[in-house]
């Protein structure tokens, strides 16, 4: 049994965002890129998988070697690569546990404890999405970190497929204008000892080896 402010590990649908165009590392696949080799999508997964009751993957493209991770693998339903939300809708889709968690591929380094924090969260205040707020370096003018939202981590639940539905058969594609629609909670992640570079994503190769040679 969980305590009444927690949700139960296999309550929770885990899925990886992997279906992007990867336009910012030149058009590669970045699910298939390694980060101390292990390719992005995998790691997550391995990362996920205590977390959670199930796993999912959601890309458009390499969909064979996504498949050898060993999770189901779905692509958008929606056309031309439409984002984030895309990915959303599909696991909605194909979620069959009440909650469903979704993490970027290209943030390898998000938080053991993520799905325990945001179900924490959305039960506190009894909200239908948790999201993930997290420090964002130098983002204030005197060079101190703020807490900035990072929807691309959020916890649903799974009654939200039907809105979710409606809003993109309507053209809606931004994450921020859906879940502005809900009960939405921000859980903090900068307790002491959360690490700061927990939600760093890597947009570019580059910076994807700065960050495997920071971790090595």
């Amino acid at each position: 049994m969980s305590p009444s402010n927690a949700i139960a590990a296999g309550e929770i649908t885990g899925l990886v965002l992997a279906g992007g165009r990867g336009s910012r590392m030149g058009g590669v696949d970045k699910g298939l890129q390694n980060f101390n080799g292990t390719p992005l999508a995998l790691h997550a997964l391995m990362r996920l998988s205590p977390q959670v009751g199930e796993l999912m993957i959601n890309a458009n493209r390499n969909l064979a070697a996504y498949e050898s991770f060993g999770a189901p693998v779905w692509p958008d339903g929606l056309a031309d690569y439409a984002g984030p939300l895309a990915g959303f809708l599909t696991g909605l889709e194909r979620c069959e546990t009440p909650y469903l968690l979704t993490v970027p591929c290209d943030t390898p380094l998000f938080p053991l404890d993520l799905a325990q924090r945001l179900g924490e969260a959305l039960l506190a205040q009894d909200a239908e999405i948790a999201m993930v707020n997290a420090p964002e370096a130098a983002a204030e003018a005197d060079g101190a970190s703020a807490l900035r939202p990072q929807p691309v981590f959020c916890l649903l639940r799974a009654t939200l497929l039907e809105s979710l539905v409606r809003f993109t058969q309507e053209g809606g594609r931004k994450i921020d204008r859906w879940t502005a629609q809900h009960r939405t909670a921000l859980a903090p992640f900068d307790r002491p000892g959360d690490a700061p570079d927990a939600f760093f994503n890597a947009n570019t190769l580059a910076e994807l080896h700065a960050l495997e040679a920071q971790r090595r």
